[in-house]
């Protein structure tokens, strides 16, 4: 039985193999310029009637020979296999065929006198260039013509491709040269410049707006998206167009990434990002994030989606320490197994505590003394807290508070806590209770004690756990339907690399007391991506409207109405000052929620949040 060969040998055959198509192509050249040379000689006798010199004639035409292939080499013709061509391999053949004509002219008038000799020399530059571009055109037509023979259609996808530029011909490269399960039958650009062009045999059929009529005639089961600099809008709504003419969607990486060679591989369905419908956000600002240098770091919730990706990128800054904690250990087991690659829980850096108990934290902040905190500990789940409010108030409001008391009482030079944009204008339980947590902070913050103390404010992850893309990805998996709660419903959304981005800048341009909110674009409509994942499902689900639950909003805001935002720093980041809690209110607020008995207290604060009222505990019988 033949062994398999390894990735190293592989690679060393596509390299000979590479080598081999050079030399080849460096001969046929080298002899487009012997026969030329003789072909322009013979000429140049005939025309003056003398005897024709073969010794000559010859000398001229090795010479010519050799001049090639080292003029060849020198403009780069010679150092990659050209594999398609191009109008830059066209420039390199004229630049050598110029090179090699004038080298041949001086040698020429070095040699010999006659005069006839050097437009000989100068009639066979142009001859020889022709000749290699016609080589090259030939080879490559046959080549293309014995592939689409060897292609058998038999068991694979047709699939249309947009875009007929550089990444649309790799692609189309990719699909005819690999075993591939999908084969090109047509292209489509909306550059009209470009019709009927052809691309290794595959026409050009027309553009966006010729898809429904393009995919019908074609067969097509399958789109690629060859573009890739186009803008996210334009991206979506062309892939909105394909799903609603059953077509798969397919992306390419990011431009940087299609320098190389484009393979099958690269072909990948709808990302996170794709489904925001807008390049990913990036403040630009962890440059100066290196306030986590040599910083004792510690993390509440480190085992949720952001508690776990802030310990990620925190690493990155080379803390002198960095403590995560988290009530769930299962959730810190694999954390450290993302983190260290194993999960023995060995580490006294891994923590198991609750935010609720405001004695373990005095322990946990006395024993590691952190510098830097990130208050990410939560519950989230807006209906369970509606019917569980009691318990929302107790892990948001007082947990937030017992972490900054903590924090206060070890002298932490800076408190960051992860709050929500359901705390601007809040109906819900979650959103108030995370709207105190900012309220509590800023209270601190303008208590005078040292150090500083900020929130930073973001709309849904997507992706995190528990959030709505893994939800409907599972309904799918389940056969479906999957539910939205109103077809009009629409939210903000960032991934979870962008929302710890800014909590781990907000520590370093925030001012002590703020609420820092990043410019998400343009709110998302929920029903428009359960219908995009619901249509790539095989088969295709149902989507179910529900109906909004208690305390949830139709459209969320990132600011309350009586929120002044300015963004003195970044563009995209807002700085919004938060009512801090006075001391009376404050103390108020903790006694009525340690008060708190499970199942017959819920809790509303008043629709004007900011009004300078206190929290109002209503009792319920019942």
């Amino acid at each position: 039985m033949a062994t398999p060969l390894g990735p190293r040998s592989t690679a060393l055959i596509e390299r000979l193999g590479g080598v081999h198509r050079r030399a080849v192509m460096g001969s046929l050249d080298s002899l487009s310029w012997f026969f030329a040379v003789l072909a322009t000689s013979s000429l140049a006798f005939i025309e003056s009637r003398k005897a024709f010199d073969i010794g000559v004639a010859l000398g001229l035409a090795l010479l010519a020979a050799g001049l090639q292939m080292a003029a060849g080499w020198a403009v780069g013709l010679y150092r990659k296999a050209w594999r398609a061509g191009s109008v830059e391999e066209v420039h390199r053949v004229a630049r050598a065929a110029t090179i090699t004509t004038l080298g041949l002219v001086l040698c020429t008038l070095l040699i010999t006198d006659a005069r006839r000799q050097v437009a000989a020399v100068l009639l066979a530059g142009p001859l020889a260039g022709f000749m290699q571009l016609g080589v090259r055109l030939a080879l490559r037509s046959a080549g293309e013509k014995l592939r689409a023979a060897g292609n058998s259609r038999e068991g694979r996808r047709p699939a249309l491709v947009f875009g007929a530029g550089t990444a649309g011909s790799r692609v189309i490269d990719a699909m005819l040269n690999e075993d591939s399960d999908l084969y090109p039958v047509g292209l489509l650009d909306d550059d009209k410049r470009l019709a009927n062009l052809r691309v290794r045999s595959v026409s050009v059929l027309g553009t966006r707006a010729d898809l429904a009529r393009v995919a019908t005639a074609t067969g097509a089961e399958v789109l690629v998206m060859a573009m890739p600099t186009t803008s996210p809008d334009e991206w979506a709504s062309i892939g909105r167009d394909a799903r609603d003419c059953g077509l798969e969607v397919l992306n390419l990486p990011p431009v940087t990434q299609l320098f190389g060679s484009v393979t099958v591989k690269d072909f990948k369905p709808v990302s996170t990002q794709d489904l925001l419908g807008r390049d990913q956000v990036r403040t630009g600002l962890m440059d100066i994030s290196n306030y986590l240098s040599d910083k004792r770091v510690l993390v509440t919730g480190a085992g949720g989606s952001i508690g776990s990706e802030l310990c990620r990128q925190i690493r990155q800054f080379d803390p002198a320490s960095l403590v995560m904690l988290d009530i769930d250990d299962t959730s810190l087991q694999e954390l450290q197994i993302s983190l260290d690659g194993h999960g023995l829980l060995d580490n006294r850096a891994l923590v198991i505590a609750s935010v609720r108990d405001a004695q373990r934290m005095v322990e946990v902040f006395e024993t590691h003394r952190p510098q830097v905190v990130f208050h990410a500990a939560a519950l989230k789940h807006l209906p369970l807290l509606e019917q569980n409010p009691d318990e929302g108030f107790k892990t948001n409001t007082l947990g937030s508070l017992n972490v900054l008391e903590a924090a206060a009482a070890a002298g932490v030079e800076r408190v960051v806590n992860v709050s929500t944009d359901k705390a601007a204008d809040p109906t819900s339980v979650l959103g108030l209770t995370k709207r105190q947590a900012e309220r509590l902070t800023a209270s601190f913050a303008a208590s005078g004690r040292p150090g500083t103390y900020l929130s930073v404010r973001f709309g849904n992850v997507l992706g995190s756990r528990g959030s709505m893309l893994p939800t409907f990805r599972r309904q799918i998996a389940a056969g479906g339907p999957v539910t939205v709660t109103d077809p009009d419903a629409t939210r903000y959304f960032m991934t979870v690399e962008e929302a710890v981005g800014l909590v781990i800048d907000a520590g370093a341009v925030g001012s002590s007391g703020e609420v820092l909110v990043l410019d998400m674009g343009e709110p998302v409509k929920i029903a428009d991506v359960a219908h995009r994942l619901a249509n790539e499902a095989d088969p295709p689900v149902d989507v179910v409207f529900t109906g909004l639950r208690p305390g949830e909003k139709l459209h969320e805001v990132l600011t309350s109405l009586d929120e002044d935002a300015a963004r003195p720093h970044h563009p995209l980041i807002s700085h919004v000052p938060v009512a801090p809690y006075s001391d009376d209110e404050r103390q108020v607020l903790c006694d009525q929620i340690r008060e708190v008995a499970p199942g017959w207290i819920s809790a509303r604060e008043s629709r004007k949040p900011d009004d300078g009222s206190v929290l109002t505990l209503r009792q319920v019988t019942g």
